[in-house]
């Protein structure tokens, strides 16, 4: 019944998402303030920072700080959300969609939301530690310690992002703007998150974002998609609200669930999930997690788009055809169950 009424209530906000339709120009945007700031890192000193003559092999260099830009609204604002991305990406994710239209991170300032984008400790922006490669090179270390790193083929992040069961092949009615695929190839890079240790460094690096901006939804994606509820389990202070957008884990319902029941949660997960075992058993882990909560008597949710009639949404949602919409849908989710101050 709950998950009949829950579905229902989604379907009355998500209707216009059924069908595309063009929007007109946004106009001007107008921004109070904009800027970037790191948060956490260490420092490291080495004597294996270079393997070229140029260069000093010893020194001290910052690792493990998180890349933070940021942008608010003029006039009255909306609860702060942090956008946080996924495996092989950064902050990019959230920005202008590979075929040119609006991202997310302006959107949400469009509709008076403060927006916050990361990238993850050692992604991006976010500087990583040469110093056990350069060991490795010039034989201070041995072979298997070299770090590992990873980089995802088009092919196999074809069925990852399901795109299609494999490359080249296209679902049926899918939504990711395919004919710009080039360009979205062109925003992953290499992940060396396998090095780092758990809970990634980024984690205690959103807790401390989340208390510096004073309450914030907490808006993650795939591998991130864990992060939010780590945050949460180190201090809820600062979190408003999660968002987990199709999550590569949810905590475990048999867990500890104190922190959770603090938070409303929105779990979001698009189509096509049942027809690929690597995301399906995921969606079932995330219902079983939502329901512990509820019965809690915390607040977390799960929907999944095509339950709600909206189908054809590949995993890389804030970027497919229709993504404007499901934007809409986070934000009156937003409005209607988290409040600015946590």
């Amino acid at each position: 019944m709950r998950l009949a009424l829950l579905a229902a209530a989604f379907c009355a906000l998500a209707v216009p998402a059924l069908a595309q339709t063009s929007r007109p120009e946004p106009g001007p945007l107008t921004i109070a303030k904009q800027g970037s700031f790191f948060i956490g890192g260490r420092e490291v000193k080495s004597d294996t920072l270079s393997t070229l003559p140029n260069f000093d092999a010893a020194g001290t260099i910052t690792v493990d700080q998180m890349y933070v830009r940021y942008q608010a609204p003029a006039g009255q604002t909306g609860v702060p959300i942090t956008l946080i991305h996924g495996c092989c990406l950064t902050g990019k994710t959230w920005e202008t969609t590979p075929d040119g239209r609006m991202g997310w991170d302006e959107y949400f300032l469009r509709q008076g939301h403060p927006v916050y984008v990361i990238d993850q400790v050692w992604r991006g922006r976010s500087a990583t530690d040469p110093s056990t490669i350069n060991a490795v090179r010039t034989g201070k270390k041995p072979v298997d310690q070299l770090p590992t790193v990873f980089s995802a083929g088009h092919e196999g992040a074809w069925a990852i992002f399901r795109f299609g069961h494999q490359y080249p092949q296209v679902l049926p009615g899918m939504r990711f703007p395919l004919a710009a695929q080039a360009e979205f190839w062109k925003q992953m890079v290499a992940d060396s998150a396998a090095n780092l240790p758990t809970p990634n460094p980024t984690v205690p690096a959103l807790s401390e974002l989340a208390q510096k901006i004073g309450g914030t939804v907490l808006m993650s994606h795939s591998q991130s998609g864990i992060y939010p509820f780590q945050t949460a389990a180190l201090s809820t202070q600062g979190v408003a609200g999660i968002i987990s957008i199709e999550p590569a884990a949810c905590p475990d319902p048999t867990a500890d669930l104190g922190p959770y029941k603090a938070v409303p949660i929105l779990v979001l997960f698009g189509d096509y999930v049942d027809e690929f075992p690597r995301w399906a058993p995921r969606l079932k882990s995330c219902r079983a997690f939502a329901a512990a909560v509820s019965a809690a008597g915390g607040k977390a949710e799960v929907l999944a788009l095509p339950e709600i009639g909206i189908k054809g949404n590949s995993h890389m949602l804030m970027q497919d055809d229709n993504s404007l919409y499901i934007a809409d849908i986070l934000l009156r989710w937003i409005g209607k169950n988290v409040t600015a101050t946590r």
